[in-house]
């Protein structure tokens, strides 16, 4: 064998401890890491701090922090105290180590092995149970500022007569406080438990007593303190039975107490509580008696109670008691139900009244004449029309437009207009050339609004826009155009520094801006540069050039999130609306209070009831994607973010809501008065859409008011699907200027149609006043159909569009070549006892990629027409013409496509063509037809090359290399931005704006 430990043979190799010099280095990169992480976690804090306080928000952020500092050092200590605490008297009371046993020799290893540590393993296990319980307990403080904060509803419940805010406010903090309780008696009884094991206080396998006297009495005090929160269980489950949900087949999801509830569980209750009180003071009294026997009885006593009173009797009543006789049973609970919640859901002031749905008028002219004023019948939908938008007031490729725009209302002339707006904001896929100076510092903003006409189209059916053109102009006015904060804008950008922004394009080049607002953070700090650079994982924030004074940096950028994260106890719309208010683009965004503490009220889901056909097609505007249940919800928050300086602001929009009282006692200052609305920012306030379409879904059942006809469900309603597309979605509900029976003028309502269960007739026209400032604002009406006569719905109707032979003849040659057919809104309009239905026909021409109104569906009474305008189509449904002329249209003209003589050849063929076709069709000559759809087809495709190499051109990016030569990029950016110019157009020299 070698002689290994060194010797005359060979060298003797020395194992020690590392170098002085090892050990220096090991420390500096160890305190280095710990340095690292301990600015990760503060460039987190800071970075938060310095957002909120940028939006003159920062007591919101120090008012959450510092509640959950309180709740995690607060619940974290007392658990760490009790745990802590039973182990040292566990180890307090250990017995004398005398005579051991075999099975207490085979522990003396372990408790030689801790006893040098006892002090740190008892301070690592308390700080380990601390920091978990601190750490849960901190998510709770929304539950702890209602509960301290609450404010009561004035309203009892039926069964209890507790104010409404013990449910809401109260009874989620003792649930919570129960939860603690049990978790740190648990958790103490097995610290206990074990130390008095390890110590001999506890024996397994030895002989004689299994437990000394001390170890007895302590962990009989343990037992019986988790009895005695068992106790308070069963009594808060008293209360519990009324915010209780359970299945019930004749409702669905059901909230409260059943018939049951009131006559089983709730003495069953009450008789646990006074077992387990009794099993208690069992336990506490073996300090005297030093024997389980007793307690041991009494907790076998309880669980078998348990078992037969709190299962199996309810199961004998709900089985011999409730069904031979349900709805007399359960009838007197139902009312409780239906009352609490219409009131919960605000449907209680729901007015229904009876539609013949057909009408006996037989004056054709009167019928004609009372169409044109029954609704602005919007024909335009702007769930469609985006790309129409977007090819036409897209100018760069830079901006873009969200894909569905929104509904809006502009007074022009004394007379409201509805309105399809969108707003021309940052498309950064669009970019020329994509780099990080490009995407954050020269490219940050969009530019201007684009709207249009609601209610008709031009010649071409291109929509008849009222705002246009790079910058905007139109009947708008002056307004600031910029827009750093929008729906599309999820980067953040660099502004106010050396490097200067593009800000628009015309016929003289670029025009480069810096940003004046206040908005952001300041990068004048290194501090700020730091921690921003760790923030969101970009170091060149800390050490480019680009960088310098003035620079701020601008985030969180989309409204949703920003009103989000300056009040997180509301729940947000899905669709924040863009308005022109005092010469500024205001986004506004309606914000609800919720809870799921309304004694009685039916609970729903508000990701499955706000989805409809457009969510399903566009995830980005599913808000309430949320997937918790409320049975509690109100519109107390409208809240508008400012879309040049980020400025958020909330209003109290209902002044009588509980909820939003208990959280502005607990955020003061952060919610303004009704009363601070301008009047122009209140002309744009609507009933939200997420709201009406969780109520609507309500009412499928809670129409009625009847106990008997709601268990019979012989009135239940559904929301039908859409009928233009085949998603399998609910129809979305539609904004709509219409006059109800009985009315005398127009009212901007939130419409939606219902039908019966399974069926697809109609049952009801619902719609909501949703003007806001006006007496009639957010009152529900349903117009409810005869159950004795089948009135056609929405799918009916479409079938019948798509059945008639010559609609469908129709429709199948505007499908001629690659063209698509897409239908608009499918919209119903109450008219003279009938219901008018009308959806405008949209074609996406061969290569021309955007949608343009061709033909307009129109069906009342069994008459059905499709024609090239609305009052063609009226004409002929009704037998009659308007008996009013209708005024010229003073609104602005569209812009033409493109003014290089090409485009516009080509366009100018393609129309003769289309003008060709249509002429064929109507005399049958089918060759002519065929011959005209391929010289379409043949303009088309010229068209759509000629305006693909323009706007190649316009987009071009004058800062970047090219090979191409800059002259050619320069005309081409010119014919780009006349292409969009009403001014290059004759039709439009008159425009009202255009000066």
């Amino acid at each position: 064998m070698p002689d290994r430990g060194g010797g005359p043979s060979g060298p003797r190799i020395r194992v020690g401890r590392p170098s002085r010099r090892v050990r220096t280095l090991l420390m500096t990169l160890g305190v280095l890491a710990v340095l690292a992480m301990t600015f990760v976690m503060f460039a987190g804090f800071w970075t938060d701090w310095l957002w909120y306080r940028s939006v003159h928000y920062s007591s919101v952020f120090t008012t959450t922090l510092w509640t959950k500092i309180g709740l995690f050092f607060v619940f974290g200590l007392l658990m760490a105290a009790a745990v802590g605490f039973n182990i040292w008297l566990a180890h307090r009371l250990r017995p004398p180590l005398s005579a051991m046993s075999m099975e207490q020799q085979s522990l003396d290893r372990y408790r030689m092995g801790i006893a040098p540590y006892k002090r740190w393993l008892l301070l690592a296990i308390t700080s380990l149970v601390g920091l978990i319980a601190g750490a849960s307990a901190s998510g709770q403080w929304r539950t702890w500022l209602m509960w301290v904060n609450g404010v009561p509803f004035h309203q009892k419940d039926p069964q209890f007569h507790l104010d409404v805010s013990f449910y809401a406010f109260d009874l989620p903090w003792y649930r919570f406080l129960l939860g603690f309780g049990f978790a740190a008696a648990v958790l103490s009884l097995i610290a206990a438990a074990l130390t008095h094991y390890l110590y001999g206080g506890l024996r397994i396998t030895s002989p004689g007593a299994r437990a000394t006297a001390a170890a007895t009495g302590h962990l009989s005090v343990l037992l019986g303190l988790f009895v005695a929160l068992k106790a308070v269980a069963y009594w808060l489950d008293r209360y519990g039975l009324a915010v209780k949900s359970s299945d019930f087949k004749a409702t669905g999801n059901w909230t409260g107490l059943r018939y049951v509830d009131a006559n089983a569980y709730l003495p069953a209750k009450t008789i646990l509580f006074c077992i387990a009180v009794i099993c208690a003071l069992l336990f506490f009294a073996t300090l005297w008696r030093r024997t389980w026997q007793l307690p041991v009885i009494g907790f076998g006593l309880m669980v078998l109670s348990a078992i037969l009173i709190g299962g199996l009797y309810p199961a004998i009543v709900q089985k011999f008691q409730v069904q031979p006789n349900e709805q007399a049973k359960e009838s007197p609970y139902v009312e409780k139900n239906l009352k609490a919640t219409r009131e919960a859901y605000g449907i209680d002031g729901t007015d229904v009244q009876n539609y013949p749905g057909l009408s006996d008028t037989k004056d054709k002219a009167k019928l004609r004449s009372d169409a044109d004023t029954a609704a602005s019948i919007r024909l335009m939908d702007p769930n469609i029309v985006s790309p129409t938008f977007q090819q036409l007031q897209q100018v760069r490729n830079y901006y873009g437009f969200p894909s569905n725009l929104d509904v809006d209302r502009y007074t022009k002339d004394g007379k409201d207009q509805d309105t399809v707006i969108g707003l021309r904001e940052l498309n950064l896929a669009g970019i020329p050339k994509n780099n990080w100076i490009n995407d954050h510092f020269r490219y940050t903003h969009g530019y201007g609004a684009v709207a249009a006409k609601g209610t008709t189209a031009d010649d071409e059916g291109r929509p008849v826009f009222t705002e246009y053109d790079l910058p905007s102009k139109g009947d708008l006015g002056s307004y600031q155009q910029q827009i750093y904060y929008g729906e599309k804008t999820t980067q953040y950008s660099i502004v106010g520094g050396p490097q200067k922004e593009i800000d628009y394009s015309d016929d003289s080049g670029e025009k480069t801006t810096s940003y004046k607002g206040k908005s952001g953070i300041s990068l004048s700090s290194p501090v700020n540069r730091a921690a921003y650079a760790v923030a969101f994982g970009e170091p060149q924030i800390l050490y480019s050039g680009a960088i310098g004074e003035g620079s701020r940096i601008l985030y969180n950028r989309t409204p949703k999130e920003r009103v989000e994260a300056v009040a997180p106890w509301l729940t947000i719309d899905g669709d924040a609306y863009p308005a022109v208010v005092d010469g500024k683009i205001q986004w506004i965004v309606d914000a609800y209070t919720t809870t799921n503490g309304y004694p009685y009220a039916s609970r729903t889901t508000l990701g499955d009831t706000t989805a409809d056909s457009l969510t399903a097609a566009n995830n980005q505007r599913a808000v309430v994607a949320q997937q918790n249940q409320v049975n509690y919800i109100r519109n107390s928050v409208k809240a508008t973010v400012d879309a040049y300086t980020g400025d958020v602001k909330l209003y109290q929009w209902d002044t009588e809501d509980p909820v939003l009282k208990t959280w502005m006692k607990a955020f003061p200052n952060t919610v303004k008065a009704k009363s601070s609305i301008s009047p122009a920012l209140m002309a744009h306030l609507r009933y939200p859409q997420d709201l009406f379409k969780v109520q609507r879904e309500l009412l499928t059942r809670y129409h009625v008011k009847d106990a008997q006809t709601f268990l019979s469900g012989s009135e239940v309603w559904q929301v039908p699907d859409d009928p233009t597309n085949r998603s399998g979605s609910a129809v979305p509900p539609y904004y709509l200027s219409m006059k109800l029976p009985g009315k005398t003028s127009q009212a901007f309502s939130l419409t939606t149609t219902m039908t019966p269960n399974g069926r697809d007739n109609l049952s009801a026209f619902v719609s909501v006043n949703a003007e806001a400032g006006t007496p009639g604002y957010g009152k529900i009406n349903i117009l409810k159909l005869p159950t004795g006569r089948t009135v056609d719905g929405p799918k009916r109707v479409q079938s019948q569009f798509n059945s008639e032979p010559s609609i469908a003849e129709s429709i199948r040659l505007l499908r001629g070549g690659d063209s698509e057919v897409e239908y608009g809104n499918l919209l119903t309009v109450p008219l003279d006892d009938g219901l008018l239905y009308v959806e405008p026909v949209y074609v996406r021409g061969g290569d021309l990629k955007y949608p343009l109104l061709r033909k307009v569906l129109v069906t009342y009474g069994g008459s059905t027409a499709f024609e090239d305008t609305l009052d063609k189509a009226l004409n002929v449904v009704f037998g009659a013409e308007s008996s009013t002329t209708p005024p010229p249209d003073e609104g602005t003209k569209n812009p033409p496509t493109s003014s290089n003589p090409t485009v516009q050849d080509a366009l100018d063929d393609a129309q003769k063509a289309f003008d060709q076709g249509q002429e064929a069709l109507k005399k049958g000559d089918w060759k002519a037809y065929g011959e005209a759809q391929k010289d379409l087809e043949d303009a088309l495709k010229r068209a759509e090359d000629a305006q693909a190499k323009a706007g190649g051109n316009a987009g071009a990016d004058k800062t970047t290399d090219k090979t191409t030569d800059k002259s050619a990029d320069k005309s081409a950016d010119k014919n780009a931005d006349k292409s969009s110019s009403p001014s290059s157009s004759p039709s439009s020299e008159k425009s009202p704006g255009s000066g």
